[in-house]
């Protein structure tokens, strides 16, 4: 069967509707059949004024019976009478039996009163003689349903509420706990359980939905799989690009004993350095992208990390000043120093090559209450700003003649975004106004525990 959950809610809502009518319908009936009766205390109480009548009414002094029935009048607020009837039959017919003995000018006060009359009915007590009546208009404060208006609008407006509102509970809960499952799943898959798996937790269930796992699953099958070939190849890759480099390193070096002032053996020396460059930062940077690591392990001064790293830069870049600003100390807890100073030194080298001989690259370190931000500014040839994002992309490099440009691949300043990120910061670039560029670095200030 085609859309079986659309079938499901449909026939859960259909049932649930006719189920929601009948409930309310039997119990507003049962309810107003409880409120339509007198209380019995009431009852009793009209009773007795009755009994009390029929007592001075037997005793003959209609003086204080009729006193007495005024003051009823006055104290309840309503009409008051003693009556006598006498049926006579006509044209030669004859009284029933039965209603000789039911016949009463009101209602008895154990009947019914119907809730929707705006009038109080006429109740009538019937004295021993069975002719004589005791009437009395019901009194309003005995007069049942007083509640009735305000249990009519619980009945017909809070509880459907309520009613509809557990039926949606119901719906919500059979669409929404495959759908958690579902989202629990890919959450782990995202963070690397590529065995994760949904369809076998839905049991039996057979629709829209399952359907959805069953694709999840066959996705998370597929997908793991090609995951795990990339993993093994990068690792083959590794291996098999590292053992020829060193083998080439390796008679390099032989021969560069031999020819020590040989400028072809410098130049594949710088290559081969070149290379193994690249192959490192490659595999590095595949490591951070497939494993998505969390390097929050160490705690270190951002200070001393970066005065190491321009001692080493300044060493490499003699022709260059290189301008440093940054606190005393700058303690930085649950963060990675090997990733930070790659990264850093990954910055710096990239805005040294970009800036002409004798310019300036400038260092500055400053400290909010959150966060450190680092500013790396060269006074290179910039970049359009609808490549600023791009410089951060694998290999890939801006072609811009007659600059001092560092030929390099593409990945440096891609593994550093990676790397910072991995310790929980960001990286973003912003061009300067009379040119070259701004890296700045965020980092999050987390106190040690």
């Amino acid at each position: 069967m085609k859309r079986r959950l659309f079938w499901k809610l449909c026939t859960t809502i259909t049932v649930g509707t006719i189920a929601l009518f009948w409930i309310i319908h039997h119990l507003i009936l049962q309810t107003e059949q409880h409120m339509s009766f007198i209380d019995q205390k009431y009852q009793q109480q009209l009773i007795d004024y009755a009994s009390h009548a029929e007592k001075l009414y037997l005793q003959g002094d209609e003086k204080k019976l009729a006193e007495w029935i005024k003051t009823l009048q006055q104290q309840e607020d309503t009409w008051v009478a003693l009556i006598r009837s006498k049926l006579t039959p006509m044209a030669g017919s004859e009284m029933d039996d039965y209603f000789v003995e039911n016949f009463a000018l009101g209602r008895n006060v154990s009947w019914k009163i119907h809730l929707y009359f705006a009038q109080n009915p006429i109740m009538d007590i019937t004295f021993a003689d069975g002719h004589t009546h005791f009437l009395i208009r019901l009194p309003q404060r005995m007069r049942p349903g007083g509640y009735w208006t305000y249990t009519s609008l619980l009945l017909q407006i809070a509880l459907p509420m309520l009613l509809l509102a557990i039926l949606s509970v119901v719906i919500y809960r059979h669409v929404m706990s495959p759908l958690r499952q579902l989202e629990k799943a890919t959450k782990q898959f995202s963070d690397g359980d590529y065995q994760v798996r949904v369809r076998d937790d839905l049991g039996k269930r057979n629709d829209e939905i399952a359907a959805l796992a069953s694709t999840f699953d066959s996705m998370a099958e597929r997908i793991g799989a090609q995951i795990q070939t990339q993993r093994n190849l990068t690792s083959d890759l590794s291996h098999e690009l590292r053992t020829p480099l060193t083998r080439v390193e390796l008679a390099l070096s032989i021969a560069e004993q031999s020819h020590p002032d040989d400028e072809s053996l410098q130049r594949i020396r710088y290559e081969c350095q070149q290379m193994r460059d690249l192959v490192e930062d490659a595999l590095t940077l595949a490591w951070l992208e497939n494993e998505r690591p969390a390097l929050r392990n160490d705690s270190l001064d951002l200070t001393d990390l970066i005065d190491s790293i321009v001692e080493n830069a300044r060493f490499e870049f003699p022709k260059h000043v290189i301008t440093v600003q940054t606190p005393e100390t700058a303690y930085l807890h649950q963060s990675s120093d090997r990733a930070l100073g790659h990264a850093i030194e990954n910055i710096l080298r990239n805005a040294l090559s970009h800036t002409p001989t004798q310019g300036t690259v400038s260092l500055s370190l400053k400290q909010y209450p959150d966060r450190y931000d680092l500013h790396i500014d060269d006074h290179g040839p910039g970049v359009p700003k609808e490549h600023l994002q791009n410089i951060f992309k694998p290999f890939f490099r801006l072609h811009t003649p007659n600059s001092n440009v560092h030929k390099g691949f593409g990945v440096g300043l891609a593994l550093a975004r990676r790397q910072v990120e991995a310790t929980g910061g960001k990286l973003w670039a912003q061009a300067h106004e009379q040119g070259g560029l701004t890296m700045i670095m965020q980092l999050p200030l987390i106190t040690k525990s």
